[in-house]
Formats: C-alpha cells, sequence, structure tokens
C-alpha cells in the first residue's frame, strides 16, 4: 500500500490508524504527485491511499500518468466531500474524508480485498477515473485490455485499430494485440465526439493518425494501411468516412 499526501501529519494519521489492522502493510509514502509516480513505479503497491488537493501533480493527474502495467486499487483520500463523491462516481473504489474514521477505513480496506479479486474491476476503475477531465492538461484516456490473465491499461493514443473476429474485440497496438473488455459497438460508443478513431468497416474501428496510406481500390473502396504496415479495406458504406479523412 502507498499513502500520497502532501500533508506530513495526515501521512502519520492514516499510517497509525492502519497499523491496527491485521495483514496490511504500508511500503511507502510519497508526499506529491511526482514522488508518487515514481513510487508507483517502483513498488507496485495494490492499493494507492491518495489525496486529490496537492501542489503541483494532484490526485487526478497522478492517475492520468499512471507507469504502463501499473494497475493498484484507487481509494480517493480528501477533505472535500464533492471530490470524493465525484471520484467515486466516476470509479474510485472508494473514497475516505478526512479526518478519516476508523471504522469507515475498515470497511474501506475490505471492500479493497473484495474488488482486488477482480483485475478486470480494478483496471476499469482506473480507465474510468482516468477519464476525468483535468484542467488545463492534456486529457490522455485509457483503455483496459487482455492478455493472457493479465488486465493492462493502455493509452488510446498508442492503439492502431479495434478489431472484431466474431465474438472476440483485438485492440491492435504496434507491438501486441490485447483482447478487448468491451464490444465494438460499446467501445465505438464510448469514445468521445472528436475521437480520431473512425469506423471503416462494421468490423474494424481505425485511428486516423496512424494511417499512412490510403489508395483507392474501386470509387468506393479504399485500402488503408497504418504505420505499422497492416490493411485495413474500408466497406462501401463506410467510404464516406475516408474521403472526410482526404479533406483534412
Amino acid at each position: 500500500m502507498l499513502i500520497v499526501d502532501d500533508e506530513p501529519i495526515a501521512r502519520q494519521v492514516l499510517r497509525e490508524e492502519l497499523a491496527g489492522f491485521d495483514g496490511v502493510e504500508v511500503a511507502g509514502e510519497a508526499s506529491g504527485g511526482e514522488e508518487a509516480l515514481a513510487q508507483i513505479a517502483r513498488l507496485n503497491p495494490g492499493l494507492v491511499l491518495l489525496d486529490l488537493q496537492m501542489p503541483g501533480l494532484g490526485g487526478f493527474d497522478v492517475i492520468h500518468r499512471l507507469p504502463p502495467g501499473a494497475q493498484p486499487a484507487i481509494v480517493i483520500v480528501t477533505a472535500y466531500d464533492q471530490h470524493a463523491i465525484r471520484a467515486f462516481e466516476a470509479g474510485a473504489l472508494d473514497y475516505l474524508l478526512k479526518p478519516v474514521d476508523r471504522e469507515r477505513l475498515e470497511k474501506t480496506l475490505d471492500r479493497v480485498r473484495q474488488l482486488r479479486r477482480n483485475p478486470l474491476g480494478v483496471a476499469d476503475s482506473i480507465v474510468r477515473l482516468s477519464e476525468i477531465p483535468v484542467a488545463g492538461t492534456r486529457q490522455g484516456r485509457k483503455i483496459a485490455g487482455r492478455s493472457g490473465s493479465e488486465y493492462h491499461l493502455l493509452d488510446l493514443d498508442d492503439v492502431l485499430a479495434f478489431q472484431a473476429d466474431r465474438e472476440i474485440v483485438w485492440i491492435l497496438t504496434a507491438r501486441r494485440r490485447y483482447m478487448a473488455t468491451q464490444t465494438l459497438r460499446d467501445i465505438d460508443a464510448r469514445l468521445a465526439s472528436g475521437s480520431p478513431f473512425q469506423r471503416v468497416h462494421r468490423n474494424a474501428l481505425v485511428n486516423v493518425n496512424h494511417v499512412r496510406k490510403m489508395a483507392p481500390l474501386s470509387s468506393q473502396r479504399w485500402m488503408l494501411t497504418l504505420s505499422d504496415g497492416r490493411e485495413f479495406i474500408v466497406s462501401k458504406r463506410q467510404a464516406h468516412n475516408v474521403r472526410r479523412m482526404l479533406q483534412w
């Protein structure tokens, strides 16, 4: 477990409260966002108690910049209930209001233990939290992908395409492919307006930022070549999407 708070007293209080619970180990502390990211990369904690209001990088900044492969359960710790409720509704596993009540802390730890048994639930929680906009920063949205028994948090900018193969939807990146946890229709609906992803076929969504070549096959059919050499044929129904791309 990692405690992240810019107030030394707040960290001390949490550490002392946690010492009273069996099976709970505080592996480290961080006094700010940059230090928190370094500690998460080094310790790979299963749980992060994360303050939202910190100088420099705040709590949501930390969530947006989680190191590749990191998948901690996130519990928000804040003095402002409006921030806590917003984060909880968005996807935090739980929230604690300062000053932290011992009974409430115990319930939170029980909830985290239950949810840690579901890696997909933890990954989806971080994905939804990363969708909360942070003023003055570039939004780096993520998506959860499965490889074997592990779930990975992938930056959408690194995704070349989503491709459906019957019941399975693959997330294609330059290095490997991952199994999506949602249907292609759900992914398409969840992507915000202005997203670089365009549907080019009923079975494929392509990141136009990774399109390197567009070749006409006929008056209404096109072949797209992506940055890694993968090719996609654009259906007649989606040909207008390619024409729109050519006008950019």
